[in-house]
């Protein structure tokens, strides 16, 4: 979940404050009261609340304990056992149930809204919700799923996928999940390594219009996974699914079952809930082993502080399956808000689907792709002229940068009294590092604050803190979202070496970023995906930031290539339609970058391409292209949505001089 942003100049004032009466009202705000009485000394603002909660580690997370009401049958004595990373323990004496803590209402109000494109739309009351967790768990027992075991969604982001989630959740198994666009082989890399005994699989899904069947896909997967004991058909296009061991009918393996009392195993804080994979475009995609606890109290901090969702609100979030943020949506049911779920294209059957949605089902918390907001700017689109948009408050943005165009369209177009929060983290924590803050402005270009109890530091190459300029964005604290570890990495030696190498001891995230006169974050890309020319590092985001207000162009990719033994910046561009490439052009994209940025990011190379490879959340792969460019296969292609975009870099005549 990488957000990542465009340097900025200073600006004399905030896009966006929150009034006396909502900062008064703010879940966070009462939370810093509480905590005042609980430390004994003032906690005056914002600075002060944060700074407590990274230096009083144990303290805090036990008042986060307490104050989000984690259900559970035993807390223990001891908030923090082993206190030094990479093998820090929360809670090691207590007792708990993931989907006990999500499953805490029983009545006719909704708890799941589901839009596909539009159409196929439905709502289901926590009551329908919890009656078919219980037959689902019933049917998981009845096969012989027991805590531990792995069992696997290949699902559109609708309500069975939630289900089958909570239901695994239940017994203690271990939930993984792959979108219905990744492939077969796509699949395999990844469930393949976890070996799950039973599969929740859709028989097609709908995108950008089109029926897309899933029988051929479900063949492949099913004939390899030799571990499948039981394999779940959900039908959601009604084509058929043959050839295909061992299935059963949705429907039919819930309905052998009455409902009853789910049975919430009480386990432990650190016992493995999800194994989410990264992207694997630099090889097999990592597993990486999220705890029960850890996510639970990590996503409530989020939610109920950090984006102030009540239980009256809706949570929409604009993602899938085979992304982070499904799971960090799905906890917003451990508050008791409803859940606004989409699948398919959010431009079918054209760029208002999503407002048209927000207005229909009243979502107050409104979560997007910068990518997507960019696009809307691009279409000249205008909600706040075409909708009402009454209830929402909060816009989350993530996975790509936000530049200050993007901020100043939200306020201009969207809708001007609301909260616009970038957030940054990623499905290494599966929450952020740095995000929103309800009681704070938004200033243009920044992500407003240090999560609480995430001891964020910006460090040198040598490891040193700085207080201004760009470095290494590391957590010099344990967090209880920190990963159990990785899949089939019994040593923890992969694991280790993933974050803590750089810098023992501490957490490395490989982001490099800077802390701004306000406080806020600006994240200027990923650390492996900077440029050194002449041996100045460079974040792409800062040239994205520039060269993308130009609307001759419609996005861009930045790569550092190998270049008489140093290394030069080539700029890739997808252009508007009905723009060219020209001289002219060309130039005003340098002449933009040198005064929007710097002399440094000015691109040696200006060329035009007709698509960018991006990963299934919609990340642009740099990595990827730079392997190209320097005549480097890209070791799993099967990570990208549109692999076929990486011959559009191969071989290029414009790189040869």
């Amino acid at each position: 979940m990488n957000s990542q942003h465009n340097a900025s100049p200073k600006f004399a004032d905030p896009l966006w404050s929150p009034s006396p009466d909502r900062v008064a009202a703010a879940a966070i705000n009462r939370f810093r009261l509480e905590a005042e009485k609980r430390v004994g000394r003032a906690l005056p603002d914002y600075q002060a609340l944060h700074t407590w909660s990274v230096t009083e580690t144990a303290t805090f997370w036990d008042a986060i304990w307490d104050f989000c009401g984690v259900i559970a049958s035993e807390k223990g004595d001891r908030v923090l056992g082993e206190a030094a990373m990479p093998s820090a323990e929360f809670f090691p004496d207590a007792r708990l149930n993931f989907a006990e803590n999500l499953l805490r209402k029983h009545d006719g109000s909704p708890a799941l809204h589901f839009n596909n494109e539009g159409s196929h739309k439905r709502t289901v009351s926590w009551s329908e919700l919890k009656t078919t967790v219980s037959q689902f768990a019933q049917a998981l027992r009845a096969w012989g799923v027991e805590p531990g075991d792995r069992v696997a969604g290949y699902m559109p982001n609708m309500p069975e996928t939630i289900i089958a989630m909570l239901a695994t959740a239940s017994i203690g198994a271990v939930w993984s999940s792959c979108s219905p666009d990744f492939g077969a082989k796509g699949v395999l890399d990844r469930f393949g390594q976890v070996e799950p005994k039973v599969l929740i699989a859709c028989d097609g899904y709908r995108y950008n219009g089109k029926t897309l069947p899933l029988e051929d896909n479900l063949r492949e997967i099913s004939a390899q996974l030799t571990t499948l004991e039981h394999v779940v058909i959900v039908p959601f296009v009604d084509t058929p699914v043959t050839g295909v061991e061992k299935t059963i009918p949705w429907e039919e393996a819930c309905a052998q079952f009455e409902p009853k009392a789910i049975h919430f195993e009480q386990l432990p804080f650190d016992h493995p809930l999800y194994i989410m994979f990264s992207s694997g475009t630099t090889g097999a995609p990592k597993c990486i082993v999220h705890s029960a606890g850890g996510t639970l109290l990590q996503q409530l901090k989020e939610h109920v502080l950090h984006c102030d969702l009540k239980e009256a609100d809706t949570l929409f979030y604009f993602t899938t399956c085979g992304w982070m943020m499904w799971n960090w949506l799905v906890a917003g049911l451990g508050i008791g808000a409803t859940l606004a779920l989409y699948d398919g294209s959010p431009f079918y059957p054209d760029g208002n689907v999503l407002f048209d949605y927000a207005d229909e089902v009243g979502v107050n918390v409104f979560g997007t792709s910068a990518k997507f907001i960019d696009a809307l700017n691009k279409e000249s689109l205008k909600p706040a002229d075409t909708h009402n948009l009454k209830d929402l408050r909060l816009i989350l943005s993530t996975g790509s940068p936000l530049v200050d165009e993007g901020f100043e369209y939200v306020y201009r177009s969207i809708k001007r009294d609301v909260q616009l929060s970038s957030i940054s983290g990623g499905t290494d924590i599966v929450s952020c590092f740095v995000l929103g803050n309800p009681v704070l402005p938004v200033w243009k270009g920044e992500i407003q604050s240090k999560g609480l109890g995430m001891a964020v530091e910006i460090w040198d190459e040598g490891g040193e803190p700085l207080t201004s300029g760009k470095g290494e964005l590391v957590c010099t604290k344990p967090f209880p979202s920190m990963p159990i570890g990785f899949w089939n990495d019994p040593e923890g030696a992969k694991y280790a070496a993933a974050y803590f190498d750089r810098f023992p001891g501490v957490w490395h995230h490989g982001d490099f970023a800077e802390v701004t006169e306000h406080g806020g974050i600006i994240i200027h890309g990923r650390s492996d995906a900077t440029l050194n020319p002449g041996g100045v590092r460079i974040g792409t985001a800062e040239i994205y930031a520039v060269v993308e207000t130009l609307p001759e162009i419609r996005e861009a990719i930045a790569v550092g290539q190998s270049w008489q033994d140093d290394v030069r910046v080539v700029l890739f561009v997808v252009l508007a339609d009905g723009a060219a490439l020209t001289d002219d052009l060309i130039a005003a994209v340098r002449s933009n970058i040198r005064k929007g940025a710097s002399p440094r990011h000015v691109p040696a190379k200006v060329i035009a391409v007709t698509d960018i490879p991006r990963t299934k959340s919609g990340k642009i792969t740099e990595l990827a292209v730079r392997d190209i460019i320097e005549g480097r296969e890209v070791k799993n292609r099967e990570a990208l949505a549109n692999p076929e975009a990486l011959e559009l870099y191969r071989d290029l005549d414009d790189l040869q001089t």
